[in-house]
């Protein structure tokens, strides 16, 4: 019901002014009636109606002006509205000026019709106690303009959503939680027991009237105190319930959270501030989610947690190389997305494998792919998920039948850090196993089962592995002068034929000596 008034409030041409001259009204009615509670119109004697009128014909000039420049407010902050548009800057930043000027411009025009009003009043009366009546239509006056203040805060607390969309803080001085808190307290508690004192302070107030305006001012504040101070405790705690939930959420991982801008207060600001904490967490995982597409999970998680200096660490990895035979030959023979369609087909699998196995996929490089296992997080084996790896990748290229590979396996010390400058960083593995990985893709692609692995591969890897794989042969690698025992596979009894050949390798051609782009691979 409430809501509904204040949705009228804001749309109708005569809201703004209805609002504004009920709360002077009430603010009258208080005075007028602790007045004929207190006796003070039987003071009056037989001139009441004169004086009456003499004393109504300010507030009759004041309502009127007051409904003009109401009805001129409407138009100057709501016009917007009226057009079914969002405000500029300007129009948004005037809004917020809206409560505290309407509740100044009343008691603008309130203080001239107290003292006319105190002054007749105290003329007209016997003992002339112009300090009683005076307090009495202040204090009213006062009453009128606070009521003012927290209706039209109330007001305008619809339009405050719209008003956060253009302007990046709503916050202003007069609409604060400290504000609000001692307005209500002035409506509910300082004013009527002003007023009290005041009619008891009078000394021509006869005492049984003094009880019965006693008991009214009491009702009076017992009432507005109820209502005032549960809008204030709705106005903080609502709030604050959406925003536990909000914070509950995010803390749960749900990053999609918009808070509702509802208020010119410090709660408003802090809604605005969760906002701005859901976006830049959004706006972090999705930089962690495409960091991590280009560089991988491991080492994006490592660059945001991190600084931009350039660190690194001497680790102990096995390296794996995967190449594509023949690639020169495939580009040349398919159209240019035919052949990177089949070259993303391949990388997925061996992403997949290598993930799965704890591994990094470091970088690509043209046709072929470096991973890597045991940086930049360690394992305590990482030669056993390399030589899984590499056979699980070896079989899901042959089940596929689009492409050839040979895969080398290496392990060794290498520096596994950041390189490159301040502006542009490149987390990348420097060492000689990584060469001695692509030097065995290079052999390996001449490999019935098209994997090698050095021998320190083996011999760090787990019994269970070591077992599935035999000597193939001992190899000179170019570029190095110790030879090299080159490890592969032996075919699972699942895979071996009758007649003790290996389908896997019988299914592909043999390939022929290594094309200048594998040499050129193994360089890198």
């Amino acid at each position: 019901m409430i809501s509904r008034l204040i949705l009228w409030a804001l749309r109708a041409r005569w809201g703004l002014s209805v609002v504004v001259m009920a709360c002077n009204l009430s603010g009258l009615a208080v005075i007028s009636t602790e007045l004929l509670l207190s006796g003070f119109f039987g003071r009056l004697g037989s001139t009441w109606m004169t004086t009456f009128v003499q004393v109504a014909i300010y507030p009759a000039i004041g309502a009127a002006v007051g409904i003009v420049l109401a009805v001129r407010d409407r138009e100057h902050y709501f016009s917007w509205l009226d057009q079914r548009r969002a405000p500029t800057e300007t129009e948004a930043r005037r809004l917020l000026h809206l409560p505290m000027g309407i509740t100044l411009r009343a008691l603008a025009i309130w203080i001239p019709g107290v003292i006319i009003a105190a002054a007749v009043y105290a003329h007209a009366t016997s003992p002339r106690n112009f300090a009683v009546v005076l307090s009495m239509f202040t204090l009213g006056g006062l009453e009128s303009a606070a009521l003012t203040y927290l209706i039209v805060d109330r007001l305008i607390r619809p339009t405050i959503p719209v008003v956060a969309e253009v302007l990046d803080d709503t916050a202003h001085w007069s609409s604060t939680v400290l504000m609000r808190v001692l307005v209500t307290f002035a409506v509910v508690g300082a004013v009527p027991l002003l007023m009290l004192i005041t009619v008891l302070a009078d000394p021509t107030t006869d005492p049984s009237d003094r009880v019965r305006t006693g008991i009214y001012l009491a009702v009076v504040g017992l009432s507005a105190g109820s209502v005032a101070t549960a809008a204030l405790a709705r106005a903080v705690a609502t709030p604050m319930h959406t925003l536990r939930d909000a914070l509950d959420r995010i803390a749960r991982g749900e990053l999609d959270v918009q808070v509702p801008i509802g208020s010119t207060s410090e709660i408003g600001r802090l809604e605005h501030s969760v906002n701005e904490l859901a976006a830049n967490l959004r706006e972090r995982e999705h930089m962690r989610t495409v960091f991590g597409r280009h560089v991988g999970t491991e080492v994006a998680e490592r660059a945001l947690a991190g600084t931009t200096n350039l660190t690194g660490d001497l680790q102990v990895v096995t390296a794996l190389f995967v190449d594509v035979t023949g690639s020169v030959a495939l580009s040349t023979e398919l159209a240019p997305h035919d052949f990177v369609a089949k070259l993303n087909r391949l990388l997925s699998i061996v992403i997949t494998a290598t993930e799965d196995n704890h591994g990094l996929v470091n970088k690509f490089e043209g046709d072929a792919a470096l991973c890597i296992f045991g940086a930049p997080i360690a394992l305590e084996d990482n030669a056993t998920p390399a030589l899984r790896a590499a056979r699980r990748i070896r079989d899901e290229v042959a089940a596929a039948g689009e492409l050839d590979v040979g895969i080398g396996v290496a392990r060794g010390l290498v520096f596994a850090g950041d390189v490159g400058a301040d502006t542009r960083l490149e987390f990348t593995v420097i060492g000689d196993a990584v060469n001695e990985a692509a030097r065995l893709t290079t052999e390996a692609k001449q490999v019935g089962r098209r994997i090698l692995a050095s021998q320190a591969v083996i011999d760090a890897a787990a019994e269970f592995e070591r077992s599935r794989w035999e000597l193939h042969d001992t190899l000179h690698l170019r570029g190095r002068k110790e030879p090299t025992p080159g490890w592969t596979d032996t075919p699972s009894r699942r895979t071996v034929r009758r007649n003790g050949t290996d389908p896997q390798a019988a299914a592909r051609p043999v390939a022929p000596p290594a094309p200048a782009d594998a040499d050129q691979a193994a360089d890198r």
